[in-house]
């Protein structure tokens, strides 16, 4: 009976302990990556402002899982993402998930002051709940929506690139 006392109460302490050192980390984070495209705004503007656009650019809208239905919704996946705010110089979109997690993806648009090139930042915004599981998979987000977002932006970057020579 001792032993069996001293086994929970070492596993309670271990989860406790977990848990707060979870607690320690961000709730919120921010991946964001940038990339500068030679091509003027104007250019740029339509292969973000819509999900139409998207498709020619970012890996796997031409897969069989996406369901396009305006220019502003589309399901992918288990995904659904919604494009809540276009601005002559940014795109906010919505994405959640089948358990109603949230991401909150910014895409900007930057002029260079001769107006040649365009900087475009694509930012990843996650709201994590304070299960340890999520806060601890959260270290790896940067890898892996990093990643994504790069790959992203250097397919536009080719595209657009090769269409302005």
């Amino acid at each position: 009976m001792r032993l069996l006392k001293q086994g929970l109460f070492s596993i309670l302490f271990l989860a406790i302990l977990v848990q707060v050192i979870a607690l320690l980390f961000p709730s919120h984070i921010i991946v964001s990556r940038a990339i500068t495209i030679h091509a003027p705004i104007d250019s740029v503007r339509p292969y973000l402002q819509n999900i139409k656009g998207w498709q020619l650019w970012i890996n796997s809208m031409d897969d069989a899982s996406v369901h396009i239905q305006s220019s502003t919704k589309a399901q992918i996946g288990n995904r659904s993402v919604q494009i809540e705010i276009v601005n002559a110089d940014s795109v906010v979109s919505v994405w959640r998930s089948a358990k109603s997690n949230l991401l909150i993806s910014t895409m900007q648009m930057i002029p260079a002051s001769n107006g040649d090139a365009t900087v475009v930042q694509w930012q990843y915004e996650q709201f994590l709940h304070w299960y340890p599981w999520e806060r601890f998979g959260s270290l790896m987000s940067d890898k892996i929506i990093g990643g994504m977002l790069e790959q992203n932006l250097n397919h536009l970057q080719a595209l657009l690139e090769k269409k302005n020579n």
